[in-house]
């Protein structure tokens, strides 16, 4: 079994040797750099399997860095979850709505972090479980095997949270579906109360499925539970 290769983006040295240490103490592989123009060109030339980024980096920010992996078709697709001293939910849900796939605040305990990427990683790599590979609905096509999403024919680029979240919608279709069951269903670990963060991916969703995200055909919002999928 291959070890899982993951990129530290901090820009304090005795964190990255912590963080370093750790990991590869857990069996992972590990490259770093300690700021975001460089993280991105890494990126692009390692293919990681998945970016612990720091938001506070001098120059490019990790913010910035994200939406650049983010933007670039070779690592579109790599998982990131964001670290920062910071923890206030704008920049929280900033992070999220760049395409972060989780959230760490620091001090943050490494069996906390193990337990992130592991997820992260778990839901990333696992094929779909179900025996409904292919969903459809009006013009929109999901194979939950292949991670894509078709609209009128052309794909539509999901983050996985997105995806996820639209599966989990699909897969309970005309059920209703509370903010904090999603957030548990797609988030897996303890998020319970930050609803905010459900409604972004799913403001997010709504302008890449939807012709028009303002009257929306495919999510409907069930005011104060959450959302259903029509």
């Amino acid at each position: 079994m291959h070890k899982r290769k993951v990129l530290v983006v901090d820009d304090e040295q005795h964190i990255i040797e912590l963080i370093q240490f750790n990991l590869e103490q857990n069996g992972f592989y590990v490259i770093t750099s300690e700021n975001g123009e460089d993280a991105i060109k890494i990126a692009q030339k390692e293919i990681p399997d998945l970016i612990l980024l720091d938001l506070m980096l001098p120059g490019i920010d990790g913010f910035e860095a994200c939406k650049q992996i983010r933007n670039h078709e070779q690592t579109s697709k790599i998982p990131i979850i964001m670290l920062t001293a910071k923890g206030e939910e704008t920049d929280k849900v900033l992070g999220l709505e760049l395409g972060a796939d989780d959230y760490l605040t620091k001090p943050f305990s490494v069996r906390e972090l193990i337990a992130r990427m592991k997820a992260v990683l778990r839901r990333f790599e696992e094929p779909s479980k179900e025996t409904l590979q292919v969903i459809k609905f009006h013009d929109l096509l999901m194979d939950t095997q292949k991670h894509e999403v078709i609209k009128n024919g052309k794909q539509v680029e999901l983050t996985l949270k997105e995806f996820e979240l639209l599966k989990i919608l699909a897969q309970n279709r005309g059920k209703v579906l509370s903010r904090n069951y999603l957030l548990d269903e797609v988030w897996g670990y303890d998020y319970f109360g930050e609803t905010r963060t459900v409604d972004v991916h799913i403001r997010h969703l709504r302008k890449k499925i939807e012709d028009n995200d303002k009257y929306p055909i495919y999510i409907e919002t069930i005011r104060g539970i959450g959302y259903k999928m029509k």
